[in-house]
């Protein structure tokens, strides 16, 4: 009955069921030897730990090599399937010998990325499903209320550590005022030169991380040049400069928090931003606005 059972198992089954044995063997072994050793006898303790441990090293370096072994024979076995000659039986009993089409290496990358897009795909579904319940859903659906009583909704920014400057540079667009719209570049080149000709309006707020003291000149050069040279993130303090550069008040709508207003010295319609704590795997993130759409106007055309 055992070897029926045997002969109905794939190699890999049947090598690791003899891994399975041989362990068990070698641990009796073990036993067996323990138990003849003296109790008191430490000396003969320490000679029989390190016999120990050379027995279980060379077993796992046998199973390791055996297991190496046994892939390198499937995987050539496949590779014969896919590039080999199949016999065929033709009607009139004659065989003909037929070239299978060989997969080229080109095809099986097609298929593995083909098959990884797929699983990425699947990936993403699975999150989305789990995050209906999640705080990045919640947030979303109050942000949508509030934005909902202004006859607002959210207009999507990509996440690419520009999202505050191309949030801003989208409110500006929508505005259609000749002499108002700029650039993400021209943005954070503005920002840093109102930082750098107003330093003692903001040095008091930029400490360093490490050691908690005000930022030095230096320091302060460098947090400038990064925010107009790279793509490093923006806020409040940013934010305060922008509302000097554009003349105009800003307003940052978050789910869980008041209205933050900023630069409310000036007079105009604020530009409008949301930040939401949750957003993306980066967590925070801004936004811009845009009208709210009549969806019933839309399901009509």
């Amino acid at each position: 009955m055992e070897e029926e059972e045997d002969a109905l198992e794939t190699p890999e089954e049947q090598l690791a069921k003899q891994h399975r044995r041989e362990k068990k063997d070698l641990q009796a072994t073990i036993q067996k030897m323990k138990n003849a050793v003296p109790k008191n006898d430490k000396k003969k303790k320490k000679q029989l730990s390190e016999e120990i441990a050379k027995l279980e090293a060379d077993l796992n370096r046998k199973h390791e090599e055996e297991s190496r072994q046994l892939k390198a024979t499937t995987d050539k076995k496949v590779e014969e399937v896919l590039n080999g000659v199949e016999t065929l039986v033709m009607d009139d009993g004659e065989q003909e010998e037929v070239k299978q089409s060989r997969v080229t290496k080109a095809q099986r990358r097609r298929d593995k990325k083909a098959a990884q897009e797929k699983e990425r795909e699947s990936r993403i579904a699975e999150a989305e499903v789990q995050n209906l319940q999640g705080v990045r859903h919640q947030e979303g659906l109050a942000l949508a209320q509030k934005l909902a009583q202004r006859r607002l909704q959210i207009k999507e920014i990509s996440s690419d550590g520009h999202c505050m400057y191309r949030a801003i540079e989208d409110q500006l667009a929508q505005r259609s005022k000749p002499g108002l719209t700029m650039s993400v570049k021209e943005l954070r080149s503005h920002t840093a030169e109102h930082m750098r000709s107003h330093a003692d309006d903001f040095l008091p707020f930029l400490t360093n991380s490490n050691t908690g003291d005000m930022y030095t000149t230096d320091e302060f050069e460098k947090y400038c040049s990064d925010m107009e040279h790279t793509a490093a993130w923006g806020g409040q303090l940013e934010l305060r400069a922008l509302t000097h550069v554009l003349h105009l008040p800003i307003e940052v709508i978050q789910a869980n928090s008041s209205t933050i207003k900023i630069g409310e010295e000036f007079d105009s319609e604020p530009i409008t931003l949301v930040y939401m704590h949750h957003a993306y795997g980066l967590g925070e993130h801004y936004n811009s606005v845009e009208k709210l759409k009549d969806l019933s106007k839309t399901e009509d055309s």
